[in-house]
């Protein structure tokens, strides 16, 4: 809709300037005027301002004076039209659009508030939107907002007004992301965002060390320092490259290139006998090899033996190629 105002626009602009150029052609050639003299009875022929010609005119001057005025009024009333549509279509466009995504946001629940769209915060959502995780965006920056031409829900606000907050449906959320570069920010959101919900599952970013035990005594679940972590990993790097580079082939992205998968032992119940990891069988079914069992209480188990005794709340890690994985989520319907 945009780009077909725009080129109306183009072709409007285009005919007002063609207009001006054959009345200052027309006059200047035909009838003798100066140039300034000519781009002056142009302007005020098409204008229609009704202020006086520089020179009387003869009968074919006045032939060519009215094609002019009648020429420019529908040509300049088309221009006129259609700019003042494109403004008006502009803006019931952007509140169209706005009202749309309040309305899907409304519809969210268990989604992922992230808040923050800087470097962080769009790397989080692109890997929500591999994982196809619902989520929602606050950032304050309308500029970064409008270069966005990702599918992204976007709530425009300062998240440390508690009713944008709300907008993006933090009462109804699992996960709040929050990246912003400032760690007092970052606490006064945790701080908001736990009192709105208790069973919020938040993950803060922090840019100094002090300010961890902060974030978590905010309320904050996790806290990641990606300075610090950028900086373990190059160090790794030079202590043990080929496993560090291992590491990294090993992807999460998305659908068809990933390499690990978190799954809950609930996923097969009722299709396989989930007594022990021998049972589960995934090696012979799918390629896949279970490397991780996280316990209903969060404990993590690296290597699990075989006959470790599961549990319907608990989970496994597998690890496998990307086709593996793939047969996996298919043949148990996963997520």
């Amino acid at each position: 809709m945009i780009k077909l105002f725009k080129s109306r626009i183009v072709w409007a602009l285009s005919l007002m300037t063609i207009i001006l150029l054959v009345g200052i052609c027309g006059y200047h050639f035909f009838y003798g005027f100066t140039w300034v003299n000519a781009f002056y009875m142009t302007v005020i022929t098409v204008t229609t301002v009704g202020f006086s010609e520089v020179r009387p005119l003869d009968d074919s001057a006045k032939i060519f004076t009215v094609f002019l005025i009648v020429s420019s009024v529908f040509i300049f009333g088309f221009a006129i039209s259609v700019i003042t549509e494109y403004i008006l279509s502009r803006n019931s466009l952007q509140l169209l659009k706005k009202k749309r995504v309040k309305n899907k946001i409304n519809r969210l629940s268990n989604h992922v508030v992230v808040c923050g769209y800087g470097r962080n915060g769009k790397q989080a959502a692109e890997k929500l939107r591999a994982y196809n995780k619902p989520f929602v965006v606050v950032e304050k920056d309308e500029k970064v907002i409008e270069a966005n031409e990702d599918d992204v829900l976007f709530v425009e606000g300062d998240v440390n007004e508690d009713e944008v907050l709300l907008e993006a449906g933090i009462d109804r959320a699992q996960y709040l992301v929050t990246a912003l570069p400032d760690d007092a920010i970052n606490l006064f959101v945790v701080l908001s965002a736990r009192q709105m919900n208790d069973n919020l599952f938040i993950i803060s970013r922090a840019s100094q060390v002090t300010s961890i035990k902060k974030l978590q005594f905010a309320g904050a679940n996790k806290v990641i320092m990606p300075d610090k972590i950028g900086g373990d990993h190059m160090a790794s790097l030079v202590v043990m490259p080929d496993l560090i580079t291992f590491m990294d082939k090993l992807s999460v992205e998305g659908e068809h290139t990933t390499n690990l998968e978190e799954v809950e032992i609930e996923d097969f119940q009722g299709q396989l006998d989930c007594s022990s990891i021998r049972d589960l069988d995934l090696r012979r079914k799918t390629g896949c090899t279970i490397i991780g069992y996280i316990t209903p209480k969060g404990n993590y188990i690296i290597n699990p033996e075989a006959d470790l005794e599961l549990e319907p709340k608990g989970k496994v890690i597998v690890l496998g190629r990307p086709e593996q994985i793939n047969k996996l989520n298919l043949m148990f319907q996963l997520d």
